[in-house]
């Protein structure tokens, strides 16, 4: 079994980066999706905390959903994309002649997606509370969850590149997830508006974690650190598989 060489995966990272700014579209809707679904929620239909129905919470709740777009679609879009591309493209046979093992390449697209997203979400929070009045408080434990999350669906990324048999595919599989995720994760649709034999359901959804930590970092109501371990368990399991799940580079 190979060590996990520095060099390689920076190298690797190196490449990935330059791939990612080179694919303008990938670029625009990371950092201004996002940005317009708040303009869209947070300043057109604005929450209604008296009014009930689906923003009748303060804007501080919805802050783990804005993040989410983020941190759900553009890693499974993304990796499981550039899995599709290098399949068809019989890129990794080429990555077998070369040192870098299936887990180095994943980490590799994994923090590139970190940073990238890291930086999206720093945007989204400054947005959020300059355009919905959010009180929130930064705390420290947002990079832990967004730095997991992004980890964990990176895995689940390269899982649905292995198991698409084309691009389109990944991206159609992802969009069947991620969007049902979004919504039935805690994130801008809260528990109490659905029923209640489906809430337990909720328990399910990796994303639920995510939301629910970064909602108690953000606002001090919940419990940050359970959820950061529970998050923490699923990124290594998510992670783990979706390494096994690319064709052998080592």
């Amino acid at each position: 079994m190979t060590t996990i060489g520095t060099g390689r995966i920076r190298s690797e990272t190196e490449s990935a980066l330059r791939s990612f700014l080179r694919r303008r579209t990938a670029v625009f809707f990371t950092f201004f999706f996002p940005v317009i679904i708040i303009l869209i929620f947070g300043a057109l239909v604005q929450t209604q905390p008296t009014g009930g129905g689906l923003f009748a919470r303060q804007p501080a709740y919805y802050v783990p959903g804005y993040l989410a777009v983020v941190v759900l679609f553009t890693p499974l879009s993304r990796v499981g994309s550039t899995v599709a591309r290098h399949r068809e493209g019989n890129r990794f046979e080429k990555l077998a002649t070369t040192p870098l093992s299936r887990a180095e390449w994943l980490l590799a697209q994994t923090l590139v997606n970190v940073v990238i997203i890291g930086v999206a979400s720093l945007i989204i929070l400054a947005l959020v509370v300059l355009v919905t009045g959010a009180k929130i408080t930064f705390s420290p434990l947002l990079v832990p969850f967004i730095g997991l999350a992004v980890a964990l669906f990176c895995g689940l990324g390269a899982l649905l590149g292995r198991i698409a048999d084309s691009q389109d595919g990944v991206i159609a599989a992802s969009n069947a997830i991620a969007l049902p995720l979004l919504f039935l994760s805690e994130t801008f649709v809260s528990p109490s508006l659905l029923p209640s034999w489906f809430q337990p359901a909720l328990a399910f959804s990796p994303l639920t974690y995510f939301a629910r930590g970064v909602r108690a970092a953000t606002t001090g109501g919940g419990d940050a650190l359970f959820n950061l371990l529970v998050l923490a368990v699923l990124t290594v399991l998510f992670f783990a598989a979706g390494a096994a799940s690319i064709p052998r580079t080592d």
